[in-house]
């Protein structure tokens, strides 16, 4: 969700998101608009032919609801992007789908929005839905709305109708902070107010809604701070070395001082150049490669900026995030961060709220699901600088991709920097890791077994750590039961705690292999996502990932504590291979297929990986 998907900003250009509930009449509002504009070709306009059901006028409906499985079902689905110009302005309008299942969409086509348009139906009032919608619109940082009062003239074109609807809403935009709202009457299916003003409500003397569009202010990106998102490094001839992006807000000239975030490293433009040649000035919205007079660090992913109001330094901030995948949120596991053309590891550490979409109001929770938006705090792996999504959207906004996957799972909005790392700085000790490990006689090392419940990762752990004992080695075994009894017991089973979970275990494996120890953690860790970052947090060199192979049936026959026969029987919720999912790993660094090998077999094959990785001389 990018919200440069529109295009830079000009004056001359509005930027719409129109929404409403299921027959509230949208797509028909739309298609009058775009047809009375003259946005819709001849053969196209012979589509909306007129039928009994609206009593001989055209259906508007029909020139938008162009997917199939919107005609089957009279409803839209996607997000449909509609370019029309009239004489005083050009327009980009993203018809959004009304379905709460569809929440994703709709607030894909918020991002960049200056306008929303929020219909009601005038025979219905408000819905639950127009609180949702109305919600997604403050979130994704839109002002600025349009109450269009539809079907006027299935309410006799009542002045007190109308009043009483917009009475109710302004009272539910207080609530969301929705500060500028104008309210206009109309009948999309007979013009009333679309494109001129209507006859049939001469107590309304306000402006007709496509005039009010074309007039309606904007604001100029150019007019703020400047931002230039630095996307790719031109090393060219005679030593050229340009940084080539888009400038997201404000002007440059040449001369002018810049300074390189987050490194803080200051500079000035020397030449600003394009494909047609070089300028004096570019605004907002222009791609432009820049050369500074200093030979400074610049990489793709840095954030050039003007001297006056700089941005947010931090790795850490509280932001909207609305969920689009299908797999929950959960906080503690990290993701990849695409914020302005940098990437980061990012971890939600703390879910303050769910937003709930029929009321506005935050609801507790330990995880968001597809179409869910919620208040969180975010930390990243390190600094970045950010604006807040208020400020500039462009430089204040962020996806959340699946670090397995690479799909896209989430969106933000920045809110505000979290301060709470800012005096805090890693204290050194003269006994490090190395000397720790040189009076042990090896060097450290964190043996993670995963397997389902009952597949033998305890014995086999116990069994090397025997082992390693008998040779003079020192050790330490992490077990999933033991850490529960005291760590860990405040936690459950839900997914999101046990996330929260190997978290934590991830922190004390790395104290104990910062002491010099081989440390053996025995947990079902049933996500890859949590592995991956243990193998992150740990070192690629001294962690070793130990899949203990056992078939759930033969898991299941074995049941050593009987958790199998009480999960069957409804008396353990979130069973890992029942009812909750286990993640086997895709290239484990050690196999132990427990069918195939004896307990004495496979501590062989973990000691030899310790030899051949150096851990043991």
């Amino acid at each position: 969700m990018d919200a440069t998907e529109f295009g830079p900003v000009h004056r001359d250009l509005l930027r719409l998101i129109t929404c409403g509930s299921v027959d509230d009449g949208k797509s028909t509002l739309i298609g009058r608009l775009l047809a009375d504009a003259g946005a819709i070709p001849e053969d196209q306009l012979r589509s909306a032919i007129p039928h009994a059901g609206n009593n001989g006028l055209p259906d508007y409906a029909m020139l938008l609801d162009g997917l199939q499985a919107e005609r089957e079902q009279g409803i839209t689905i996607d997000v449909g992007y509609r370019f029309f110009t009239t004489p005083r302005r050009r327009f980009i309008l993203a018809d959004t789908p009304g379905h709460e299942q569809y929440t994703r969409n709709m607030a894909t086509g918020a991002s960049a929005a200056d306008v929303a348009i929020v219909l009601v139906d005038a025979s219905k009032g408000l819905l639950p839905q127009t609180w949702r919608h109305s919600a997604i619109v403050a979130t994704m940082g839109i002002r600025r709305v349009v109450l269009a009062v539809n079907k006027m003239d299935l309410v006799d074109y009542r002045q007190g109708a109308f009043a009483d609807i917009v009475t109710a809403y302004a009272s539910m935009a207080e609530r969301l902070g929705l500060a500028d709202v104008t309210s206009i009457p109309v009948s999309a299916l007979r013009g009333d107010n679309v494109i001129a003003k209507s006859d049939a409500m001469p107590w309304y003397d306000g402006p007709a809604l496509l005039r009010f569009l074309e007039t309606v202010e904007t604001v100029d990106a150019s007019s703020k701070p400047f931002r230039f998102g630095v996307q790719w490094v031109n090393r060219g001839a005679a030593g050229l070395r340009a940084y080539a992006g888009t400038i997201l807000a404000g002007r440059l000239r040449v001369g002018d001082e810049i300074t390189v975030l987050p490194s803080g490293v200051r500079s000035a433009v020397s030449r600003i150049i394009t494909f047609g040649g070089d300028l004096e000035e570019a605004r907002a919205g222009q791609a432009v490669s820049l050369t500074l007079a200093d030979a400074v660090d610049v990489a793709r992913g840095d954030l050039l900026a003007g001297s006056e109001q700089p941005p947010h330094i931090a790795d850490q901030f509280a932001a909207d995030l609305v969920w689009l995948d299908e797999a929950p949120m959960l906080p503690g596991r990290p993701y990849v961060m695409r914020l302005g053309t940098a990437t980061y590891t990012a971890t939600v550490t703390e879910l303050k709220h769910r937003l709930d979409m029929n009321t506005g109001a935050g609801r507790a929770a330990k995880q968001l699901d597809v179409n869910q938006i919620g208040f969180a705090n975010l930390a990243l792996d390190r600094q970045a600088a950010f604006d807040a999504y208020a400020d500039n959207r462009n430089t204040g906004n962020f996806i959340l991709i699946d670090r397995v996957t690479n799909g896209t799972v989430g969106a933000g909005m920045i809110r505000f920097p979290l301060r709470r790392a800012a005096n805090l700085t890693w204290q050194s000790f003269s006994t490090d890791r190395s000397a720790r490990s040189a009076i042990k006689g090896h060097k450290p090392a964190v043996l993670w077994f995963t397997g389902l419940s009952g597949s033998g990762k305890s014995t086999v752990a116990d069994a090397i750590d025997r082992r390693l004992l008998a040779q003079g080695r020192h050790t330490y075994i992490l077990d999933g039961d033991n850490i529960r009894h005291g760590l860990n017991r405040d936690l459950g089973f839900t997914d999101t705690d046990r996330v929260e979970n190997i978290r934590r275990v991830i922190e004390v494996a790395r104290l104990l292999a910062d002491a010099g120890l081989i440390v053996l953690v025995s947990f079902i860790s049933p996500f890859r996502a949590e592995r991956q970052l243990a193998r992150e947090r740990l070192g690629a060199d001294e962690f070793l990932e130990i899949f203990v192979d056992t078939s759930l049936a033969e898991c299941e026959r074995r049941d050593p504590k009987g958790l199998y026969r009480k999960a069957r029987d409804g008396k353990i919720a979130n069973f890992t291979g029942l009812d909750s999912a286990y993640e086997p790993p895709g290239n484990p660094d050690i196999h132990l297929r427990t069918a195939e090998m004896s307990v004495e077999q496979e501590v062989d094959l973990v000691l030899q990986a310790l030899r051949q990785r150096g851990i043991l001389d």
